[in-house]
């Protein structure tokens, strides 16, 4: 069965309330645990504590070059330990820290950037994190958030239906604020080093799977996906010394980079601030294709961006699929200011 078949299948699924579709047959079921218990032994030793806050207000010195009366832009991270920076040690080096600098930089206006990410979370905690981001006492609501998840749903086997259903929820209710909603997906499990086949090749077909079909669920409401390959896949795979930190498994300061750079020309493009034409660029492989079609080729080519664009055609949802062109992030503030 092709990707964007099982993809829409799951994403249906999880629309209607479906049980979980099998993405592992019964019979490799005894192996992947057995590879499991293996790869157990090998991640996860980093010695790592606590991700560093990154919560704050980046670009200040950029306050009053976007017009009179410009206000800050909002911005909230959530997600996983992906999202929250696990394995670096300054806050600057999170990717939350790395995105907020960025998008200050390009919408020349300062960023408040909160982290509501939890290390280890899955999808079912999305809700909470959500409602952290909206009942802010303050009054404070986000311009734009950022979700990074699926990588815990798929090491902890939650069922792929109930994961998409339950990040779809999730970015409802931001659009339902009047949040922008960029959702780097599920980031491809098969490069991690201490993981063996055939679990390594496994990890690989249902990591992209479920990003695919994360990709659907997103687009149908409203938000804008971004393929994480680039976090633990080609790049990563060619150069884990670099990329990958002491754990083997959580990215590197360069690792976390790389994502960002990938994640960043989406996060402004979805505020409108990206200078690049929103139309379809046939030299890049850009174009308008079927969603279940567009995530497939998304989740196999990490940095790539998919965004709604017509809501029926003569074979359902239709998106845009762009490759969009990165920008190196300059180092953000040393320390964003409370």
């Amino acid at each position: 069965m092709s990707r964007a078949r099982v993809a829409r299948r799951i994403a249906a699924g999880a629309a209607y309330g479906g049980g979980g579709i099998g993405l592992l047959g019964a019979a490799t079921v005894g192996v992947v645990l057995a590879e499991v218990q293996l790869a157990k032994r090998s991640v996860g030793n980093g010695g790592h504590g606590a991700p560093p806050r990154a919560d704050g207000r980046y670009g200040s010195a950029l306050a009053g070059l976007g017009g009179p009366g410009a206000e800050p832009l909002r911005f909230a991270m959530l997600g996983d330990s992906t999202a929250a920076g696990l394995g670096v040690h300054r806050s600057r080096q999170t990717p939350a820290a790395l995105l907020a600098s960025g998008l200050a930089a390009v919408a020349e206006r300062p960023v408040d950037l909160r982290v509501v990410a939890k290390a280890g979370a899955q999808s079912d905690d999305l809700d909470r994190q959500v409602t952290l981001v909206l009942s802010d006492e303050t009054g404070w609501v986000p311009d734009v958030c950022v979700i990074m998840i699926g990588a815990n749903d798929v090491t902890h086997r939650m069922p792929p239906t109930r994961s998409v259903r339950l990040l779809s929820a999730a970015v409802r209710r931001l659009r339902t604020a009047g949040a922008e909603v960029v959702v780097g997906t599920c980031p491809d499990l098969g490069t991690i080093e201490p993981v063996y086949q055939p679990l390594r090749w496994l990890a690989r077909r249902v990591s992209r799977q479920l990003a695919a079909a994360q990709t659907i669920g997103v687009v149908e409401q409203g938000g804008r996906t971004v393929s994480l390959g680039d976090l633990l896949g080609p790049e990563f795979a060619a150069n884990p010394r670099e990329l990958f930190g002491p754990d083997n498994y959580h990215p590197s300061a360069e690792g976390y980079a790389t994502a960002a750079m990938a994640v960043l020309p989406t996060l402004c493009a979805a505020l409108g601030l990206w200078p690049e034409e929103e139309r379809p660029d046939a030299s890049r492989r850009e174009g308008f294709l079927p969603v279940a079609r567009a995530a497939a080729r998304a989740a196999s080519e990490g940095g790539t961006e998919v965004a709604g664009a017509m809501r029926s055609g003569p074979r359902g949802p239709w998106a845009l699929l762009k490759r969009r062109r990165r920008r190196r992030i300059q180092a953000p503030d040393p320390a964003p200011i409370p």
